[in-house]
């Protein structure tokens, strides 16, 4: 009952900031000023800033002591497609666009939010993208880890929500190189290439973890302990 409350906290509080970046049409507003710019038109669109920082480490620590460890749950009927994943945000604003946007640096999308220009740096392999292209938008704990580890009897509003997450520090734009190394790894199979990153990892690793009440293994649990450490 307790992860419950906490996800139906952190889900409603995503709803709510998604309805306040919308942008509120003045009621005096003539109609042409409501006409969307045409989709060839470049337009800078970047209402997140910032990818979400997890908690201290000093919160962190507690957090991983309460998360379950017990063996991975069967990969028997896992499906990407059971996590209905870049869903519309607002407008015509999908979630990786969103990240795109947010994570990027001089971001300019076309009027269906497609990012067109733009330069990101990857944190887990400090690589420097200059194409959207080049760039791929990691779920930190991944969809089939998830699905190991609790989301496999969760039904499909929550998957959505955790593929979606803009709240937590779960989406962040990586190389696709780095992306597809790491796969659906735990942290005791991959770790960021960048070590610099490790701290922030391994806490925004645990966090989402304990948000949504998922567990970990006993290998998993000792990793995050061992990046925990390089903390500062």
């Amino acid at each position: 009952m307790i992860i419950s409350t906490r996800w139906r906290r952190g889900a409603t509080a995503l709803a709510a900031l998604a309805l306040a970046l919308i942008p509120a049409v003045p009621a005096s507003a003539a109609p042409a000023a409501a006409v969307p710019p045409a989709a060839s038109t470049p337009a800078v669109f970047s209402p997140l800033r910032q990818l979400p920082k997890p908690p201290s480490v000093e919160q962190v620590r507690v957090e991983l002591d309460e998360l379950v460890v017990e063996a991975p749950h069967s990969m028997d009927g896992y499906s990407r497609t059971k996590f209905p994943h870049w869903a519309i945000q607002w407008g015509t604003c999908d979630t990786r666009e969103v990240v795109l946007a947010r994570d990027g640096v001089d971001v300019v999308q076309d009027g269906q939010c497609r990012a067109v220009t733009g330069t990101w740096v990857s944190v887990y392999d400090d690589k420097v993208l200059t194409a959207a292209s080049q760039v791929d938008i990691d779920h930190m704990v991944p969809l089939a880890a998830a699905w190991r580890s609790g989301a496999d009897g969760w039904d499909t509003a929550k998957r959505k929500a955790f593929a979606n997450d803009l709240e937590h520090s779960q989406l962040v734009a990586v190389s696709a190189a780095s992306n597809r190394s790491k796969a659906d790894k735990s942290p005791d199979a991959w770790k960021p290439p960048a070590a610099a990153y490790w701290c922030e990892y391994s806490r925004a690793w645990t966090d989402v973890k304990y948000v949504y009440g998922l567990s970990v293994t006993e290998p998993e649990k000792q990793a995050l302990v061992e990046m925990l450490d390089t903390c500062a």
